[in-house]
């Protein structure tokens, strides 16, 4: 018992600054008055919560990735991909739902393989190669559905992203096991570790017997999975997959996790912050469309949240 309170206390103490951050945001959103009628309704909390599981599946992988001091921008293609394949596996081939779930999560994982092998193989920067898998994931989407949407009206289809378990919408559920899963990875590991010392010093992790390439290859086969799992989880609770679903995700995911505390500059985070991140950015992007901001100033908003976020981060390095 004490060890947990322990815990806890280290949790809030190493990041009481976004919580603050969070708790702000809500009481505002909360009095604001084109948004306190609506903002803490039992409907628009689901909703967020529903919409933080997607981007915090994609948050989980990211954090991992921006601790070696890479990104993956890819991921925002592959919940396109991995949606619009499951969903045409139920539609167009009539596979158990069951197995076209798990091919729509097997592309991700093949996209993040493919990533972790040209980047462990190679020199050639993350930013590159998952730029370009980036955009064949998403000509493949646009490919397979010729740019129109594939519409499953199943409802065993929808559960996994409209459905409920008792009362907690199943995607957070299966979001809560996921965090579970890649705290215990993270924190708990060797591979946890080999992450951080490899994102650290890669040459140093190299020369204390560290296969780095082996780390960097499955910290971007975990990406993809979580990658996939959203694409899936997506394309349920939307009835159908789009080649358009994930446009912009990485940049919610990438805000996330810098939000949360994690360097760019790699070696240190932590998936308690970027669990604060992502709550954040949910929250804000429900607020910005419940005060009916228009959606190109959006941008604007989450590219100055993200700027901040980094540049608070390139401060606590330099005075480090």
């Amino acid at each position: 018992m004490v060890r947990v309170q322990k815990k806890v206390k280290q949790y809030f103490g190493s990041n009481i600054g976004i919580i603050v951050a969070l708790l702000f945001l809500c009481i505002f959103l909360a009095v604001f008055p084109r948004t306190s009628s609506s903002f803490l309704t039992s409907k628009n909390t689901f909703n967020v919560l529903r919409q933080i599981s997607s981007n915090l599946f994609l948050a989980c992988g990211m954090t991992m990735v921006i601790i070696l001091g890479g990104i993956d921008l890819s991921v925002g293609s592959v919940i396109a991909l991995s949606g619009c394949l499951a969903a045409g596996g139920v539609a167009r081939y009539d596979l158990p739902i069951p197995v076209a779930i798990m091919m729509g999560i097997a592309v991700g994982v093949v996209v993040g393989a493919f990533n972790g092998f040209v980047i462990a193989k190679t020199t050639i920067p993350a930013f590159i190669v998952t730029l370009a898998t980036m955009n064949i994931a998403k000509g493949l989407a646009y490919v397979y559905t010729g740019g129109s949407p594939v519409r499953v009206v199943s409802k065993e289809w929808q559960f996994l992203g409209a459905g409920y378990i008792g009362f907690m919408p199943t995607p957070v559920v299966l979001l809560i096991f996921v965090l579970i899963i890649t705290a215990i990875l993270m924190n708990n590991t060797k591979f946890g570790r080999h992450i951080y010392a490899v994102g650290g010093n890669a040459q140093a992790a190299e020369f204390s017997g560290i296969s780095t390439a082996r780390v960097k290859f499955l910290v971007h086969v975990y990406a993809g999975l979580m990658a996939g799992l959203a694409g899936v989880v997506l394309a349920s609770r939307m009835y159908s997959g789009q080649p358009t679903a994930g446009d912009g995700a990485e940049m919610d995911a990438i805000a996330a996790v810098v939000v949360g505390g994690t360097s760019m500059s790699g070696g240190s985070g932590k998936i308690g912050g970027t669990i604060i991140g992502g709550l954040i950015i949910g929250v804000l992007n429900n607020g910005l469309n419940l005060m009916n901001v228009n959606s190109f100033w959006q941008y604007v908003v989450k590219g100055v949240v993200i700027l901040l976020a980094v540049f608070i981060d390139y401060l606590r390095n330099r005075n480090g």
